[in-house]
């Protein structure tokens, strides 16, 4: 019998419609989540979704392009020295290039421009454009490792273009933050309950971006991020845009849709991160899916029989006990302490491939060798010119991105709040609600939700992704009225590790197959 899965709903003002059973499976591995409960919001999830005209839409067909304005050059050597070790397949080409669009600063708009840069990879003559995390691995080397994994079918049918986001990557990225501030910001002790020292190192990094990006600095946002990949739709020679994006990047292709609506190809967004205003709201859902992936990878080191053993917990908070105790110095110079250290732990659990390399990290950091661990965190706090470190364009972004500002005195209640629900990762997330305080607060509306008309959009969500949490998700697709969810059951962050889902994912793109909504696809 298959298990039943909460469906993504929408609000609406018609009559409540009771979506029917689904009892057919569509994918192999993959159920569609039968539902018989009446049109209400329950406590496991939101109702269905029921049908629309907007929903109606059909799904464009694959077009080649007419023309192309771009200029690739061969980029393999350059490519693989970025994407360092582990090394992808060999047989893969690379080709670059890089375009202009406008930068279109809230103060002078229309006038000026930015550089974005652009990896081509794969045979196919569809384009498929690639984005990443503001916060991850540049879209470049997102695509390249992509690539790797998708199936040979899929890369016949598409060429993947990856797309460094503004700022970010090689596209005209941005280094305003100093290394002292990124330390403090990235570094500070979740224990110590006086948040004074995360305020003063975001004051000086708003002081830095905003003298260093003057009028750049409010051009770094999603808004904006779309209206390059409209650039590079017109670039390509395209009619339709065709797209994947994966957890925050998804936020581009959102935008993209409520924008350029009529230019939407075929989207797949590997996890959407909750729309939700309240800070606070996004925050506690990711601190508990934070703590639940740490669950997911205790569980997975006892069945591997992994060096910390089974309460990652425990494993973890001596991890912090050891380092704050007394402060391991990085061949860096960098002093590798409790804040950095939980952070590399988190960015560990994101990548599930990386499991086995994170326990061994926590065993040696345990042992007074943090090297290991360390390299979590060190793209995020170093840069060089191939890469640049990427807190600046994610800090800047994301504060561009969010209205809220909340007041330094709030900021200790809400972390207490944080730190007895979820003791571990309740008050390292709840310090960033300190990284945007000083950052100007935009003027302009909040764009649009929704993007009716749209054809049908392939959102994916994960049931323990420490990213982009699946309540999160699931309350994102909620507000796009085309949108079908296909929801992995694993853990990490993205589910194209699953089979099920790539199935799907395959399926849409290169066939035109849109999955039910609410199709499950195990762990």
């Amino acid at each position: 019998m298959p298990r039943r899965l909460p469906l993504a709903g929408r609000p609406r003002g018609l009559q409540a419609v009771v979506i029917p059973l689904v009892t057919a499976a569509l994918l192999a591995g993959c159920t569609a989540g039968p539902s018989t409960r009446p049109e209400v919001v329950q406590n496991d999830g939101p109702p269905p979704k029921a049908p629309s005209p907007a929903q109606q839409v059909p799904l464009p067909p694959l077009v080649a392009p007419t023309r192309s304005t771009l200029e690739w050059a061969d980029c393999g050597d350059e490519t693989r020295a970025r994407l360092g070790e582990p090394a992808v397949d060999p047989s893969l080409k690379f080709s670059c290039a890089r375009m202009s669009a406008p930068l279109d600063s809230p103060d002078l708009p229309g006038r000026g421009l930015t550089r974005v840069s652009l990896l081509k990879v794969g045979t196919g003559p569809v384009p498929l454009a690639v984005l990443n995390d503001i916060d991850g691995e540049p879209g470049t080397l997102h695509a390249a490792r992509l690539a790797a994994t998708l199936p040979a079918e899929l890369l016949r049918k598409f060429s993947l273009v990856g797309v460094d986001r503004r700022g970010s990557g090689q596209s005209s990225p941005i280094g305003c933050v100093s290394k002292d501030v990124r330390s403090a910001l990235l570094g500070h002790d979740p224990a110590d309950e006086n948040e004074d020292a995360v305020l003063d190192a975001a004051r000086k990094a708003g002081q830095q971006c905003s003298i260093e990006l003057d009028t750049e600095q409010q051009a770094l946002d999603t808004w904006r991020t779309a209206g390059d990949l409209e650039e590079l739709r017109d670039e390509l020679g395209l009619t339709k845009l065709n797209a994947i994006a994966r957890g925050e990047g998804s936020k581009v292709l959102t935008a993209y849709a409520v924008r350029y609506t009529g230019r939407v190809g075929r989207f797949v967004l590997d996890g959407i991160p909750d729309p939700s205003s309240d800070r606070t709201t996004v925050l506690d859902g990711a601190a508990a899916a934070a703590q639940s992936t740490l669950d997911a990878f205790g569980a997975d080191c006892v069945a591997r029989g992994c060096p910390i053993g089974g309460n990652a917990t425990a494993a973890v908070t001596g991890l912090l006990d050891r380092v704050r105790g007394t402060p391991p110095v990085l061949e860096s110079g960098d002093q590798f302490g409790p804040g950095l250290a939980l952070r590399a732990v988190l960015a560990g659990l994101a990548d599930r491939a990386k499991w086995p390399e994170l326990a061994d990290a926590i065993a040696a950091g345990r042992g007074g060798d943090p090297a290991k661990l360390a390299t979590f965190t060190d793209r995020a706090l170093n840069g060089s010119a191939l890469q640049p470190a990427r807190l600046d364009a994610a800090l800047a972004t994301t504060c561009n991105d969010t209205k809220t500002r909340v007041p330094a005195d709030q900021i200790g209640t809400v972390a207490a709040t944080l730190r007895q629900k979820y003791p571990l990762f309740g008050p390292l997330l709840a310090q960033e609600l300190a990284w945007c305080s000083p950052w100007p607060t935009r003027s302009e509306p909040p764009p649009p939700a929704g993007a009716p008309g749209a054809p049908p959009i392939l959102v994916t969500s994960t049931a323990t992704d420490p990213v982009t949490p699946e309540q999160g998700t699931i309350r994102a697709t909620q507000q796009m009225p085309s949108a079908v969810r296909v929801a992995w059951q694993g853990a990490g962050h993205g589910s194209l590790g699953s089979p099920c889902v790539l199935t799907a994912v395959r399926g849409f793109l290169v066939d035109g197959k849109v999955p039910t909504d609410g199709t499950l696809c195990p762990a």
